[in-house]
Protein backbone atom coordinates (compact mmCIF):
# COMPACT_ATOMS: atom_id res chain seq x y z
CA UNK A 1 0.00 0.00 0.00
CA UNK A 2 1.47 3.36 -0.71
CA UNK A 3 2.02 5.92 2.44
CA UNK A 4 2.76 9.07 0.94
CA UNK A 5 0.82 12.55 2.42
CA UNK A 6 1.79 15.95 2.99
CA UNK A 7 1.26 16.75 7.11
CA UNK A 8 -0.64 19.93 7.38
CA UNK A 9 1.54 21.81 9.73
CA UNK A 10 1.15 25.51 7.72
CA UNK A 11 0.11 28.27 9.61
CA UNK A 12 -2.35 30.86 8.55
CA UNK A 13 -0.42 34.11 7.34
CA UNK A 14 -1.15 37.48 5.51
CA UNK A 15 1.00 36.11 2.17
CA UNK A 16 0.90 35.73 -1.10
CA UNK A 17 0.99 31.87 -0.39
CA UNK A 18 -1.28 31.82 2.44
CA UNK A 19 -3.59 33.67 -0.02
CA UNK A 20 -3.19 31.23 -2.24
CA UNK A 21 -4.39 28.27 -0.25
CA UNK A 22 -7.21 29.76 1.24
CA UNK A 23 -8.14 30.40 -2.71
CA UNK A 24 -7.99 26.84 -3.37
CA UNK A 25 -10.52 25.52 -0.69
CA UNK A 26 -13.19 28.26 -2.30
CA UNK A 27 -11.94 26.91 -5.88
CA UNK A 28 -12.36 23.09 -4.85
CA UNK A 29 -15.78 24.10 -2.57
CA UNK A 30 -13.90 22.22 0.63
CA UNK A 31 -16.06 22.18 2.92
CA UNK A 32 -16.07 25.12 5.81
CA UNK A 33 -17.01 25.19 9.66
CA UNK A 34 -20.07 22.73 10.78
CA UNK A 35 -23.66 23.56 10.27
CA UNK A 36 -24.94 24.75 13.67
CA UNK A 37 -27.59 21.89 13.86
CA UNK A 38 -24.72 19.18 13.15
CA UNK A 39 -22.90 20.96 16.07
CA UNK A 40 -25.77 20.38 17.97
CA UNK A 41 -26.34 16.89 17.41
CA UNK A 42 -22.33 16.38 18.08
CA UNK A 43 -22.50 18.28 21.28
CA UNK A 44 -25.46 16.40 22.59
CA UNK A 45 -23.87 13.38 21.19
CA UNK A 46 -21.05 13.87 23.98
CA UNK A 47 -23.03 15.04 26.72
CA UNK A 48 -25.35 12.43 26.53
CA UNK A 49 -23.25 9.60 25.66
CA UNK A 50 -22.67 5.79 27.41
CA UNK A 51 -19.53 3.79 27.61
CA UNK A 52 -19.91 0.35 26.53
CA UNK A 53 -20.65 -2.05 29.75
CA UNK A 54 -17.58 -4.15 28.96
CA UNK A 55 -14.27 -2.88 30.66
CA UNK A 56 -11.58 -3.57 29.11
CA UNK A 57 -9.21 -0.32 31.00
CA UNK A 58 -6.66 -2.80 32.53
CA UNK A 59 -5.43 -3.71 29.62
CA UNK A 60 -2.16 -1.06 29.03
CA UNK A 61 -3.60 0.41 25.24
CA UNK A 62 -0.52 2.47 23.47
CA UNK A 63 -1.24 4.63 19.80
CA UNK A 64 1.31 5.19 18.07
CA UNK A 65 0.73 8.51 15.61
CA UNK A 66 2.41 11.64 13.71
CA UNK A 67 3.83 13.56 17.08
CA UNK A 68 1.17 16.41 16.18
CA UNK A 69 -2.01 13.89 15.51
CA UNK A 70 -5.09 14.61 18.13
CA UNK A 71 -7.21 12.58 16.36
CA UNK A 72 -6.47 9.04 17.67
CA UNK A 73 -8.29 6.38 15.71
CA UNK A 74 -6.37 3.08 17.00
CA UNK A 75 -5.18 1.76 20.38
CA UNK A 76 -2.70 -1.19 20.21
CA UNK A 77 -1.87 -4.35 22.51
CA UNK A 78 0.28 -7.28 22.06
CA UNK A 79 1.53 -10.12 24.47
CA UNK A 80 2.74 -13.64 23.57
CA UNK A 81 0.13 -16.30 23.60
CA UNK A 82 1.51 -19.68 23.80
CA UNK A 83 3.74 -20.05 20.79
CA UNK A 84 1.87 -17.26 19.02
CA UNK A 85 0.43 -13.94 20.34
CA UNK A 86 -2.51 -11.89 21.09
CA UNK A 87 -3.48 -9.06 19.81
CA UNK A 88 -5.81 -6.41 20.94
CA UNK A 89 -6.48 -3.45 18.70
CA UNK A 90 -8.73 -0.59 19.78
CA UNK A 91 -10.58 1.24 17.07
CA UNK A 92 -12.81 4.64 18.12
CA UNK A 93 -16.63 3.65 19.11
CA UNK A 94 -17.76 6.82 16.41
CA UNK A 95 -20.66 5.22 15.49
CA UNK A 96 -22.08 5.98 18.81
CA UNK A 97 -21.21 9.56 18.51
CA UNK A 98 -23.26 10.15 15.43
CA UNK A 99 -26.73 9.80 15.71
CA UNK A 100 -28.67 7.78 11.96
CA UNK A 101 -30.92 10.18 9.94
CA UNK A 102 -29.67 13.39 11.89
CA UNK A 103 -28.11 16.61 10.57
CA UNK A 104 -24.20 15.23 12.17
CA UNK A 105 -24.98 12.45 10.42
CA UNK A 106 -26.34 14.17 7.04
CA UNK A 107 -23.06 15.96 7.03
CA UNK A 108 -20.45 13.18 7.50
CA UNK A 109 -21.93 12.06 4.87
CA UNK A 110 -21.13 15.10 2.54
CA UNK A 111 -17.95 14.90 3.52
CA UNK A 112 -16.61 11.74 3.48
CA UNK A 113 -13.24 12.12 5.17
CA UNK A 114 -11.14 14.28 6.57
CA UNK A 115 -8.94 16.65 4.15
CA UNK A 116 -5.62 17.31 5.32
CA UNK A 117 -5.02 20.81 3.38
CA UNK A 118 -1.32 22.35 3.97
CA UNK A 119 -3.38 25.28 5.98
CA UNK A 120 -5.13 23.21 7.87
CA UNK A 121 -7.60 20.23 7.98
CA UNK A 122 -10.89 20.48 7.57
CA UNK A 123 -12.19 17.04 10.07
CA UNK A 124 -15.05 14.76 9.16
CA UNK A 125 -16.18 15.23 12.63
CA UNK A 126 -16.45 18.11 14.77
CA UNK A 127 -13.35 18.48 16.81
CA UNK A 128 -15.35 17.75 20.26
CA UNK A 129 -15.81 14.38 19.01
CA UNK A 130 -12.38 13.78 16.34
CA UNK A 131 -9.92 15.14 18.50
CA UNK A 132 -11.77 15.29 22.74
CA UNK A 133 -14.50 12.42 23.48
CA UNK A 134 -14.43 10.62 20.19
CA UNK A 135 -10.16 10.24 20.57
CA UNK A 136 -8.04 7.69 22.08
CA UNK A 137 -6.49 10.06 24.01
CA UNK A 138 -3.96 8.92 26.73
CA UNK A 139 -5.37 8.72 30.14
CA UNK A 140 -9.09 9.29 28.92
CA UNK A 141 -11.75 6.15 28.96
CA UNK A 142 -13.29 5.93 25.88
CA UNK A 143 -15.46 3.43 23.98
CA UNK A 144 -13.99 1.24 21.34
CA UNK A 145 -14.43 -1.41 19.21
CA UNK A 146 -11.88 -4.17 20.26
CA UNK A 147 -10.46 -6.22 17.94
CA UNK A 148 -9.10 -9.56 19.53
CA UNK A 149 -6.43 -11.76 17.45
CA UNK A 150 -5.08 -14.98 18.51
CA UNK A 151 -2.03 -14.95 15.82
CA UNK A 152 0.02 -18.40 15.34
CA UNK A 153 3.70 -18.21 15.63
CA UNK A 154 3.93 -16.53 12.08
CA UNK A 155 1.36 -14.24 12.82
CA UNK A 156 -1.50 -15.37 10.61
CA UNK A 157 -4.64 -15.16 12.77
CA UNK A 158 -5.90 -18.14 14.50
CA UNK A 159 -8.97 -16.71 15.81
CA UNK A 160 -10.68 -13.15 15.27
CA UNK A 161 -13.31 -11.42 17.16
CA UNK A 162 -14.30 -7.76 17.36
CA UNK A 163 -16.77 -6.56 20.06
CA UNK A 164 -17.51 -2.79 21.88
CA UNK A 165 -15.68 -2.19 25.17
CA UNK A 166 -14.65 0.38 27.07
CA UNK A 167 -10.49 1.19 27.16
CA UNK A 168 -7.86 3.53 28.49
CA UNK A 169 -4.52 4.06 26.20
CA UNK A 170 -1.77 4.54 28.81
CA UNK A 171 1.00 6.76 26.57
CA UNK A 172 0.30 8.51 22.83
CA UNK A 173 3.41 7.60 21.58
CA UNK A 174 5.22 9.10 18.47
CA UNK A 175 6.83 7.14 15.39
CA UNK A 176 10.40 8.97 15.81
CA UNK A 177 10.34 8.14 19.26
CA UNK A 178 9.07 4.71 19.18
CA UNK A 179 11.71 3.73 15.99
CA UNK A 180 14.42 4.97 18.66
CA UNK A 181 13.55 3.19 21.56
CA UNK A 182 13.73 -0.13 19.67
CA UNK A 183 15.98 0.69 18.04
CA UNK A 184 18.45 1.13 20.89
CA UNK A 185 16.99 -1.64 22.52
CA UNK A 186 15.08 -0.27 25.00
CA UNK A 187 11.81 -0.53 24.18
CA UNK A 188 8.78 -1.46 26.25
CA UNK A 189 7.89 -5.33 25.66
CA UNK A 190 4.78 -4.34 23.57
CA UNK A 191 6.96 -2.19 20.98
CA UNK A 192 9.67 -5.04 20.52
CA UNK A 193 6.15 -7.08 19.84
CA UNK A 194 5.12 -5.22 17.40
CA UNK A 195 8.65 -4.75 15.83
CA UNK A 196 8.36 -8.70 15.89
CA UNK A 197 4.53 -9.34 14.47
CA UNK A 198 5.49 -6.67 11.80
CA UNK A 199 8.28 -8.20 10.14
CA UNK A 200 6.38 -11.94 10.52
CA UNK A 201 3.44 -9.87 8.56
CA UNK A 202 5.50 -8.39 6.20
CA UNK A 203 6.55 -11.68 5.29
CA UNK A 204 3.09 -13.08 5.07
CA UNK A 205 2.22 -10.13 2.21
CA UNK A 206 5.43 -11.05 0.59
CA UNK A 207 3.91 -14.54 0.85
CA UNK A 208 0.96 -13.90 -0.64
CA UNK A 209 1.96 -11.22 -3.61
CA UNK A 210 0.80 -8.14 -1.41
CA UNK A 211 3.26 -4.96 -2.11
CA UNK A 212 3.68 -1.56 -0.23
CA UNK A 213 4.66 1.21 -2.21
CA UNK A 214 6.50 3.51 0.57
CA UNK A 215 7.07 6.59 -1.05
CA UNK A 216 9.37 9.32 0.98
CA UNK A 217 7.08 11.13 2.98
CA UNK A 218 6.62 14.94 2.09
CA UNK A 219 5.83 17.44 4.63
CA UNK A 220 5.55 21.26 3.95
CA UNK A 221 7.55 23.11 6.68
CA UNK A 222 7.06 27.02 7.91
CA UNK A 223 10.59 28.59 8.16
CA UNK A 224 11.09 29.49 11.62
CA UNK A 225 10.70 33.58 10.33
CA UNK A 226 7.35 32.70 9.38
CA UNK A 227 8.49 33.90 6.03
CA UNK A 228 8.75 30.86 3.64
CA UNK A 229 8.40 27.35 3.10
CA UNK A 230 10.21 24.59 2.65
CA UNK A 231 9.58 20.97 1.78
CA UNK A 232 10.93 18.31 3.48
CA UNK A 233 10.94 14.29 2.29
CA UNK A 234 12.09 11.86 4.41
CA UNK A 235 11.86 7.80 4.04
CA UNK A 236 9.05 5.83 6.27
CA UNK A 237 10.57 4.90 9.28
CA UNK A 238 10.37 0.93 9.41
CA UNK A 239 7.68 0.98 12.30
CA UNK A 240 5.35 3.03 10.35
CA UNK A 241 5.08 -0.33 8.13
CA UNK A 242 5.17 -2.69 11.33
CA UNK A 243 1.95 -0.34 12.93
CA UNK A 244 0.30 -0.45 9.24
CA UNK A 245 0.43 -4.20 8.84
CA UNK A 246 -1.67 -4.65 12.45
CA UNK A 247 -4.12 -2.54 10.28
CA UNK A 248 -3.63 -4.20 7.08
CA UNK A 249 -4.32 -7.24 9.17
CA UNK A 250 -7.63 -5.95 10.67
CA UNK A 251 -9.04 -4.59 7.32
CA UNK A 252 -8.09 -8.49 6.27
CA UNK A 253 -10.03 -9.74 9.04
CA UNK A 254 -13.10 -7.13 8.50
CA UNK A 255 -13.29 -7.98 5.08
CA UNK A 256 -13.31 -12.17 5.80
CA UNK A 257 -16.03 -11.30 8.31
CA UNK A 258 -18.21 -9.26 5.86
CA UNK A 259 -17.84 -12.56 3.31
CA UNK A 260 -18.53 -15.16 5.18
CA UNK A 261 -21.35 -13.08 6.75
CA UNK A 262 -22.78 -12.27 3.32
CA UNK A 263 -22.84 -8.30 3.38
CA UNK A 264 -20.47 -5.42 3.82
CA UNK A 265 -18.50 -3.35 1.90
CA UNK A 266 -15.06 -4.02 0.52
CA UNK A 267 -12.35 -2.10 -0.74
CA UNK A 268 -11.50 -3.67 -3.99
CA UNK A 269 -8.27 -3.26 -6.86
CA UNK A 270 -7.93 -5.01 -9.83
CA UNK A 271 -4.46 -6.48 -10.24
CA UNK A 272 -2.08 -4.33 -12.93
CA UNK A 273 -3.05 -5.79 -16.72
CA UNK A 274 -0.09 -7.18 -18.66
CA UNK A 275 0.39 -4.45 -20.89
CA UNK A 276 1.17 -2.39 -17.64
CA UNK A 277 2.96 -4.87 -16.14
CA UNK A 278 5.30 -5.47 -19.27
CA UNK A 279 6.28 -1.63 -19.40
CA UNK A 280 6.89 -1.29 -15.66
CA UNK A 281 9.36 -4.35 -16.28
CA UNK A 282 11.52 -2.71 -19.45
CA UNK A 283 11.18 0.28 -17.37
CA UNK A 284 13.03 -1.40 -14.34
CA UNK A 285 16.07 -2.70 -16.76
CA UNK A 286 16.84 0.72 -18.59
CA UNK A 287 16.99 1.83 -14.89
CA UNK A 288 19.61 -0.61 -13.94
CA UNK A 289 17.50 -2.10 -11.35
CA UNK A 290 15.36 -5.14 -13.41
CA UNK A 291 12.55 -7.05 -11.59
CA UNK A 292 13.44 -10.77 -12.48
CA UNK A 293 11.60 -13.98 -12.35
CA UNK A 294 10.98 -15.82 -9.62
CA UNK A 295 10.88 -12.15 -7.24
CA UNK A 296 6.91 -11.05 -6.13
CA UNK A 297 6.43 -7.12 -6.70
CA UNK A 298 5.98 -6.55 -3.07
CA UNK A 299 9.64 -7.97 -2.74
CA UNK A 300 10.74 -5.89 -5.33
CA UNK A 301 9.52 -2.62 -4.27
CA UNK A 302 10.83 -2.83 -0.94
CA UNK A 303 14.01 -3.87 -2.15
CA UNK A 304 14.13 -0.15 -3.98
CA UNK A 305 16.00 2.90 -2.14
CA UNK A 306 14.54 6.16 -3.11
CA UNK A 307 17.72 7.47 -2.04
CA UNK A 308 19.06 6.12 -5.40
CA UNK A 309 17.96 8.50 -8.65
CA UNK A 310 17.39 5.78 -11.00
CA UNK A 311 15.18 3.84 -8.23
CA UNK A 312 13.02 6.73 -7.09
CA UNK A 313 12.62 6.90 -10.75
CA UNK A 314 11.04 3.01 -10.55
CA UNK A 315 9.41 4.01 -7.28
CA UNK A 316 7.63 6.78 -9.16
CA UNK A 317 6.61 4.58 -12.28
CA UNK A 318 5.53 1.66 -9.86
CA UNK A 319 2.64 4.05 -8.55
CA UNK A 320 0.99 4.03 -11.87
CA UNK A 321 0.15 0.06 -11.45
CA UNK A 322 -1.70 1.02 -7.94
CA UNK A 323 -5.09 2.32 -10.03
CA UNK A 324 -8.48 1.38 -10.20
CA UNK A 325 -9.22 1.41 -6.36
CA UNK A 326 -13.14 1.48 -5.33
CA UNK A 327 -15.71 0.43 -2.66
CA UNK A 328 -18.10 -3.05 -3.52
CA UNK A 329 -20.96 -3.41 -1.34
CA UNK A 330 -22.70 -6.53 -1.67
CA UNK A 331 -25.79 -7.92 0.10
CA UNK A 332 -27.04 -11.66 0.37
CA UNK A 333 -24.75 -12.53 -2.26
CA UNK A 334 -21.28 -12.41 -2.96
CA UNK A 335 -19.48 -10.12 -5.12
CA UNK A 336 -17.30 -11.55 -8.33
CA UNK A 337 -14.33 -9.91 -7.99
CA UNK A 338 -13.34 -9.49 -3.89
CA UNK A 339 -9.88 -9.00 -3.89
CA UNK A 340 -7.26 -5.84 -3.27
CA UNK A 341 -4.36 -6.73 -4.75
CA UNK A 342 -1.70 -4.90 -3.81
CA UNK A 343 -2.20 -6.30 -0.42
CA UNK A 344 -3.50 -9.63 -1.93
CA UNK A 345 -6.48 -10.67 -0.35
CA UNK A 346 -10.10 -9.38 0.60
CA UNK A 347 -9.47 -5.91 2.63
CA UNK A 348 -12.05 -3.68 3.91
CA UNK A 349 -11.26 -0.05 5.61
CA UNK A 350 -12.13 -0.50 9.26
CA UNK A 351 -9.76 1.36 11.26
CA UNK A 352 -9.62 5.04 10.77
CA UNK A 353 -13.80 6.13 11.48
CA UNK A 354 -12.72 9.22 12.92
CA UNK A 355 -11.24 10.00 9.23
CA UNK A 356 -12.90 8.23 7.00
CA UNK A 357 -16.84 7.94 6.55
CA UNK A 358 -17.05 4.30 5.42
CA UNK A 359 -15.11 2.55 8.18
CA UNK A 360 -17.99 3.82 10.33
CA UNK A 361 -20.13 1.45 8.54
CA UNK A 362 -17.68 -1.37 8.23
CA UNK A 363 -17.25 -1.33 12.31
CA UNK A 364 -20.88 -1.69 13.08
CA UNK A 365 -21.56 -4.73 10.36
CA UNK A 366 -18.24 -6.58 11.85
CA UNK A 367 -19.30 -6.28 15.26
CA UNK A 368 -23.31 -7.84 14.72
CA UNK A 369 -21.58 -10.56 12.54
CA UNK A 370 -18.64 -11.65 14.93
CA UNK A 371 -21.65 -11.59 18.19
CA UNK A 372 -24.47 -12.96 15.75
CA UNK A 373 -26.36 -9.87 16.57
CA UNK A 374 -28.80 -7.88 14.15
CA UNK A 375 -26.84 -5.53 11.93
CA UNK A 376 -28.21 -2.30 12.66
CA UNK A 377 -30.86 -1.03 9.55
CA UNK A 378 -29.24 2.19 9.51
CA UNK A 379 -25.73 0.50 8.60
CA UNK A 380 -26.97 -2.25 5.86
CA UNK A 381 -29.40 0.21 4.09
CA UNK A 382 -26.27 3.08 3.67
CA UNK A 383 -24.19 0.19 1.84
CA UNK A 384 -25.47 0.79 -2.08
CA UNK A 385 -24.56 4.79 -1.52
CA UNK A 386 -20.90 4.98 0.12
CA UNK A 387 -19.03 3.57 -3.38
CA UNK A 388 -19.87 7.01 -4.71
CA UNK A 389 -19.45 9.10 -1.55
CA UNK A 390 -16.06 7.70 -0.87
CA UNK A 391 -15.30 7.94 -4.64
CA UNK A 392 -16.44 11.34 -4.91
CA UNK A 393 -14.73 12.08 -1.50
CA UNK A 394 -11.10 10.48 -2.52
CA UNK A 395 -11.22 12.52 -5.98
CA UNK A 396 -12.20 15.94 -3.77
CA UNK A 397 -8.77 14.87 -1.84
CA UNK A 398 -6.23 14.07 -3.88
CA UNK A 399 -6.85 17.17 -6.25
CA UNK A 400 -6.42 19.35 -3.01
CA UNK A 401 -3.38 17.48 -2.35
CA UNK A 402 -2.06 17.47 -5.86
CA UNK A 403 -2.47 21.31 -6.20
CA UNK A 404 -1.80 22.31 -2.37
CA UNK A 405 1.69 20.71 -3.47
CA UNK A 406 1.88 22.79 -6.64
CA UNK A 407 1.38 26.02 -4.85
CA UNK A 408 3.73 25.49 -2.15
CA UNK A 409 6.10 23.89 -4.72
CA UNK A 410 5.88 27.58 -6.94
CA UNK A 411 6.16 29.12 -3.75
CA UNK A 412 9.49 27.48 -3.26
CA UNK A 413 10.84 28.40 -6.55
CA UNK A 414 9.59 32.12 -6.84
CA UNK A 415 12.64 33.63 -5.79
CA UNK A 416 14.98 31.60 -7.75
CA UNK A 417 13.80 32.65 -11.58
CA UNK A 418 16.34 32.28 -13.95
CA UNK A 419 18.86 30.00 -11.65
CA UNK A 420 20.14 26.79 -12.58
CA UNK A 421 20.23 23.41 -11.18
CA UNK A 422 20.53 19.67 -10.67
CA UNK A 423 17.82 17.25 -11.16
CA UNK A 424 16.93 13.59 -11.54
CA UNK A 425 14.61 12.79 -14.48
CA UNK A 426 11.36 10.81 -12.68
CA UNK A 427 9.41 10.65 -15.55
CA UNK A 428 10.83 10.38 -19.27
CA UNK A 429 9.69 12.29 -22.31
CA UNK A 430 6.55 12.02 -23.35
CA UNK A 431 5.01 14.27 -26.17
CA UNK A 432 2.55 16.87 -24.72
CA UNK A 433 -0.90 17.51 -25.39
CA UNK A 434 -1.92 20.19 -27.86
CA UNK A 435 -5.10 21.64 -25.16
CA UNK A 436 -3.91 24.79 -23.62
CA UNK A 437 -6.32 24.46 -20.21
CA UNK A 438 -3.74 23.35 -17.51
CA UNK A 439 -3.13 24.67 -14.28
CA UNK A 440 -0.25 23.28 -12.81
CA UNK A 441 3.28 22.09 -12.83
CA UNK A 442 2.40 18.32 -11.71
CA UNK A 443 4.56 17.17 -9.10
CA UNK A 444 3.93 13.50 -9.99
CA UNK A 445 3.92 13.58 -13.74
CA UNK A 446 0.46 12.42 -14.00
CA UNK A 447 -1.06 15.81 -15.22
CA UNK A 448 -0.62 16.12 -19.18
CA UNK A 449 -2.34 19.24 -19.29
CA UNK A 450 0.21 21.74 -20.11
CA UNK A 451 2.01 24.51 -18.22
CA UNK A 452 -1.06 26.98 -18.62
CA UNK A 453 0.53 28.78 -21.02
CA UNK A 454 -1.52 28.00 -23.94
CA UNK A 455 -1.04 24.74 -26.33
CA UNK A 456 2.34 23.25 -25.47
CA UNK A 457 4.21 21.36 -28.45
CA UNK A 458 7.77 18.56 -28.28
CA UNK A 459 8.70 16.34 -25.59
CA UNK A 460 8.54 16.64 -21.76
CA UNK A 461 9.39 14.92 -19.21
CA UNK A 462 9.09 15.28 -14.75
CA UNK A 463 12.64 16.29 -13.25
CA UNK A 464 12.83 16.15 -9.44
CA UNK A 465 15.47 19.20 -7.94
CA UNK A 466 17.14 18.68 -4.72
CA UNK A 467 17.29 22.38 -3.03
CA UNK A 468 14.47 23.05 -2.55
CA UNK A 469 12.75 19.92 -2.85
CA UNK A 470 10.69 20.07 -6.08
CA UNK A 471 9.06 18.13 -8.75
CA UNK A 472 8.06 19.54 -11.79
CA UNK A 473 7.96 19.27 -15.70
CA UNK A 474 10.49 20.27 -17.71
CA UNK A 475 10.40 20.76 -21.45
CA UNK A 476 13.01 18.64 -23.63
CA UNK A 477 14.05 15.02 -24.28
CA UNK A 478 15.17 13.35 -21.72
CA UNK A 479 15.47 9.53 -20.02
CA UNK A 480 14.07 8.55 -16.74
CA UNK A 481 16.32 7.94 -14.13
CA UNK A 482 19.07 10.03 -15.67
CA UNK A 483 20.57 13.62 -14.00
CA UNK A 484 20.22 16.50 -16.26
CA UNK A 485 20.96 20.40 -15.77
CA UNK A 486 17.65 22.62 -15.90
CA UNK A 487 16.57 26.41 -16.00
CA UNK A 488 13.89 27.78 -14.09
CA UNK A 489 12.31 30.24 -16.19
CA UNK A 490 8.97 30.92 -14.24
CA UNK A 491 7.31 30.37 -11.09
CA UNK A 492 4.05 31.42 -10.10
CA UNK A 493 2.25 30.83 -6.55
CA UNK A 494 -1.72 32.43 -8.26
CA UNK A 495 -1.83 29.92 -10.85
CA UNK A 496 0.78 27.20 -9.56
CA UNK A 497 2.64 27.44 -12.58
CA UNK A 498 6.37 26.43 -12.87
CA UNK A 499 8.29 26.33 -15.95
CA UNK A 500 12.28 24.38 -16.42
CA UNK A 501 13.65 23.84 -19.39
CA UNK A 502 16.62 21.38 -20.63
CA UNK A 503 20.01 22.58 -20.92
CA UNK A 504 22.70 21.01 -23.10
Amino acid sequence: MSHQRIAPNVSETSNQLAEALAALRTELELPAGYPAEALRDAEAAVSGHTLPVQDLTDVPFITIDPASSTDLDQALFIDRSGDGYRVLYAISDVPSFVPPGGALDAETRHRGQTFYAPDGRIPLHPEIISEHAGSLLAGQTCGAFVWDFELDAEAEFRTVSVRRASVRSRAKLNYKGVQAEIDSGAADPVLQLLKEVGLKRVELERRRGGASLNMPEQEIVQLPDGEGYRIVAAPSLPVEDWNAQISLMTGMAAAQLMLDGKVGILRTMPAPDERSLLHFKRQTGALGKPWTEGTSYGEYLRSLDAKDPRQLAILHSAGLLFRGAGYTPFDGEVPDSVMQSAIGAPYAHTTAPLRRLVDRFVLVICEALSNGTEIPAWARDALPSLPEIMASSDQLAAKMEHLALDTVEAALLVNHIGQEFDAVVISGSKPAKNNGNGNGNSHNGNNENGNGNGAQHGPYGVVQIAEPAVTARCDGEMESGTKVRVKLLDADIATRQITFELLP
